[in-house]
Formats: structure tokens, sequence, C-alpha cells
């Protein structure tokens, strides 16, 4: 079985103080401390992360999403969601994250909400 692996590609910042950052890979137990460590040290005030390529999200991911918005929201910070794919929403959907991350169909919708 190979390794999870996730890679971050991130975009420069916006005028606005807004990174997107896109996640390929998998979001899973094998790689949710690194991504913590790596987006935790974001000075960004407005943080979008497209999940486009993301090919798998578990319940270990999704600890971390919740665990990168609380510190982000405490720091006075923001966290959106961009692109999810159909397996990323129906996860999000069944741990009730829907209702507390905002989400958007895409990076531009969530450019424009931080706007």
């Amino acid at each position: 079985m190979e390794s999870a692996t996730l890679e971050l590609q991130q975009a420069p910042a916006s005028q606005d103080g807004t990174v997107v950052t896109r996640l390929n890979g998998k979001l899973a137990l094998e790689t949710v401390n690194s991504f913590i460590q790596k987006m935790r040290q974001e000075p960004a005030a407005h943080l979008v992360l497209d999940m486009s390529g993301l090919s798998f999200l578990d319940s270990s991911g999704v600890g971390a999403l919740v665990s990168l918005f609380v510190s982000r929201k405490h720091a006075g910070k923001t966290l959106v969601l961009a692109n999810l794919t159909k397996q990323g929403i129906a996860v999000l959907q069944v741990s009730g994250l829907m209702k507390l991350i905002p989400t958007y169909s895409t990076v531009e919708e969530a450019l424009k909400s931080s706007a």
C-alpha cells in the first residue's frame, strides 16, 4: 500500500491579504500533522483552501480542518473552503462541518466573499 501524500500549492497573496492554497492528495491520518504545522504558520488574514485536488478526506482530516478553523478564528483570521469534491462534501455534511466552515463552489466565489 502506497503512503498517503498531501501537496500544498500556495498562490501569492492578493492585495487584500487573501491567500489561496490548493490541496493535492489525501488529507488523512498520515498527512494531517504536516498539514496543520504548515497551515497554522500561515500569516494571511484570509485563507481559502482550494479542495479540488483532494482525492480523499477522512475523519482525521476533518479534525484538522476544524482545528485550523478554530485557531484562525481565535487569531482574528478567516478560513473558507472552495471546490469541494463529492466525497469531501459528503464527509463535511455527515460531520456537520458544512454549517461551521464557510464553503464555496469556486475559488472565485470564496475570494468575493472575503473582499
